[in-house]
């Protein structure tokens, strides 16, 4: 763990000025050089950034985020940098760093006549890490993350809309900050779309003009479950783009020994709880694991292996169960045997360790 003193020293100065923005990102940056080595003290930090940001504002300071104009709903808001750990396959990872570092080297490029747009593309279902790799990213580069909210820039007066998008692009380089557009296709919807009217398809044109306008400094990170939905002309504007599928064997393991075993499980467990797990997202294997550790914090006892497998094999995607961490009754685990033997090919062997009895008992699941 390495704190810089400039940090430490931006931190004393934003506060005694009553500077939110500066006090959230210095406390930020405190807070990512904990979260490798103490989780805890990272999530600490974060929590009292949320909860210490009140009387700052009271004392007179405020941020001059955009509004729209009849509500006064703000389109914009600042959201601090993530603690959670980011899972990526291979592919994604070398995606996202090959986007950093052009980020961070944009100068260099510019000068051999290589500018382009800084804007990445993530896609796919939810709860497979979209939002969380955008502030990451601006962690990374070490910019706010300013999240814009789509259900304030979607006025009910359709032409307000476009207005609300034209203050959004106009606000982004002033702050040097990472714009984050989730769920985008609810205004980049292809224009030939025949059940949209002609003032929606005018947003689509407001957008796409507005990522035009931005300078080469400007990131833009967009998100959509639903990619086939987006204007062709959005595609062609985002260079980068990231994928998600459900997350691979190699990543599921990582996700459970992280979440469930605080990186000390063990191989057998992994491979086993990551084989069973293969229908869920990110988001749902950390359900299944936190519930089990909360269950077991609050106990007092250990993580039931059996427990945890037997909430996953109950999970849905976006539905899971939970994991009551208690020992499984003689026709709990017949059946538990049964499914994961039948179904996800575990070995005996690892059945038996897996519900806690002998092999032999595990033959008698079978026999009968």
């Amino acid at each position: 763990m390495h704190i810089e003193h400039q940090d430490i020293l931006a931190l004393i100065k934003a506060a005694l000025e009553a500077n939110y923005t500066d006090v959230k990102n210095a406390s930020n940056r405190i807070a990512s050089s904990f979260s490798k080595e103490n989780i805890e003290v990272a999530k600490q930090i974060k929590s009292l950034i949320r909860k210490k940001g009140v009387p700052l504002r009271s004392s007179g300071y405020s941020d001059a985020l955009p509004v729209d104009a009849k509500s006064r709903s703000p389109l914009i808001e600042e959201h601090s940098w993530p603690v959670t750990p980011l899972f990526l396959n291979e592919d994604q990872k070398n995606i996202f760093d090959t986007f950093v570092s052009d980020v961070l080297n944009i100068e260099i490029l510019v000068e051999h006549g290589l500018a382009g747009r800084l804007n990445l593309l993530l896609s796919g279902p939810p709860g497979t890490g979209k939002t969380l790799i955008a502030g990451h990213i601006a962690a990374q580069l070490g910019r706010p993350l300013y999240v814009v909210r789509l259900d304030s820039v979607i006025s009910s007066l359709l032409g307000d809309t476009a207005k609300n998008l034209r203050q959004v692009f106009d606000f982004v380089p002033s702050k040097n900050g990472v714009l984050f557009l989730d769920e985008v296709d609810a205004v980049a919807k292809l224009r030939d779309d025949t059940h949209e009217v002609g003032e929606l398809k005018r947003v689509v044109n407001t957008l796409i003009q507005g990522l035009d306008s931005l300078d080469d400094q400007s990131v833009v990170i967009a998100a959509t479950n639903h990619s086939g939905l987006l204007d062709h002309a959005i595609w062609r504007r985002f260079p980068y783009k990231i994928r998600f599928e459900l997350p691979s064997l190699e990543v599921r393991k990582d996700l459970i020994n992280h979440y469930l075993f605080l990186d000390k499980g063990e191989e057998w467990m992994l491979t086993t709880l990551a084989a069973i797990s293969k229908d869920l997202s990110g988001a749902d294997i950390e359900n299944v694991c936190l519930s089990a550790r909360r269950r077991s914090i609050l106990s007092g006892k250990p993580i039931c292996v059996a427990s945890v497998a037997r909430a996953i094999l109950a999970s849905e995607t976006d539905h899971t169960a939970i994991a009551f961490n208690q020992e499984l009754n003689t026709a709990e685990k017949r059946h538990t045997a049964q499914e994961l033997h039948t179904k996800h090919e575990i070995s005996k062997v690892d059945l038996s360790k897996l519900l806690n009895v002998s092999r032999q008992t595990i033959s008698s699941y079978f026999r009968d």
